[in-house]
């Protein structure tokens, strides 16, 4: 066994040997041939590339393919990159596009608090909404305004669209507003075109109910809805809003102002009416005033020239 071993191993050196040497010689021949510059050698280079290269692409497969999936990789590594930073421009888009809304719906709130037509002698104090104090027991929110700017309990205040509430609670600089909804909230209404004097009575539901109705039947569902003024309570002739149905046809009102997007409320200067605590004495018809008799003396030269 150990003779066998060392001959093979003594077979496999020469022709180790003779394979080295003809890869060595094959190589020297191949860069003599390259490095010849002769027209024999040049058609021998252009047949054997010709003959050799076009089928080597079956070869080149795995490298053109590797190739391929490399710069396939790098051109999704750059999606994947532009992706993630139009995610990052769409998400801050968003941003602005959400501000955006917001401001337009403060400028059409102010703008149609401006258009707003009201009685002249009621003038007007505007304040920002500070925040909700609402509760399911309690509907209010907290102004920015308050006794320093004149606020007095009981005023009226209302958005760009109609009547939201009344005044409860006077700070130095902040004020309680009760809203329609509050179940605290009682205010005397007229329903329009009928005429109809009513209750809008607070549940603290979005559409309070309407009660105390003489004739329900004259009212209809889309009338219009506006503080009456009785008990001087509001002003008269505010808008608070429509008449509508709910499923147990119960009347209702659906409210002018936008209860969810209270911003800005314009508080209503209302000054107390001029009450008459004594009854007035009658005043009779002005009487034309009546000739009286001339005298004597006056009277007989009258008659004389008269008979003469």
């Amino acid at each position: 066994m150990a003779r066998d071993h060392r001959s093979g191993i003594e077979f496999r050196t020469p022709m180790r040997r003779i394979l080295i040497g003809a890869l060595a010689f094959v190589m020297a021949l191949t860069f003599l041939i390259w490095r010849i510059d002769s027209p024999r050698v040049e058609r021998f280079r252009a047949a054997f590339i010709d003959r050799v290269v076009p089928n080597l692409d079956w070869a080149l497969l795995p490298v053109t393919k590797f190739v391929d999936m490399v710069e396939g990789f790098q051109s999704y590594a750059s999606l994947y990159e532009q992706n993630q930073e139009l995610r990052r421009e769409l998400q801050q888009m968003k941003a602005w596009k959400e501000a955006a809304v917001q401001l337009e719906q403060q400028n059409a709130k102010l703008l149609a608090q401006n258009q707003v037509r009201l009685d002249p002698k009621l003038t007007s104090v505007s304040g920002v909404v500070l925040a909700d104090a609402g509760s399911p027991f309690r509907q209010s929110v907290l102004l920015n305004v308050g006794a320093r700017d004149g606020i007095v309990d009981g005023w009226a205040t209302m958005d760009g669209l109609g009547l939201v509430g009344r005044i409860s609670g006077v700070g130095q600089t902040t004020a309680r507003v009760i809203l329609l909804t509050d179940a605290s909230s009682r205010i005397p209404v007229t329903i329009q075109p009928s005429g109809q004097k009513a209750m809008l009575v607070g549940d603290n539901s979005a559409a309070p109910p309407v009660e105390f109705l003489e004739s329900p039947e004259q009212v209809r569902p889309g009338d219009r809805v506006i503080s009456s003024g009785d008990g001087g309570v509001f002003p008269a002739g505010l808008l608070v809003g429509q008449v509508e149905l709910d499923k147990d046809r119960r009347l209702r009102v659906r409210l002018a102002a936008d209860y969810e997007r209270l911003n800005f409320l314009r508080v209503l200067r209302s000054h107390p009416a001029e009450r008459i605590t004594a009854p007035g004495r009658l005043i009779a018809p002005a009487v034309p005033p009546r000739a009286e008799p001339l005298p004597a003396a006056e009277a007989a030269p009258q008659a004389e020239a008269g008979d003469g």
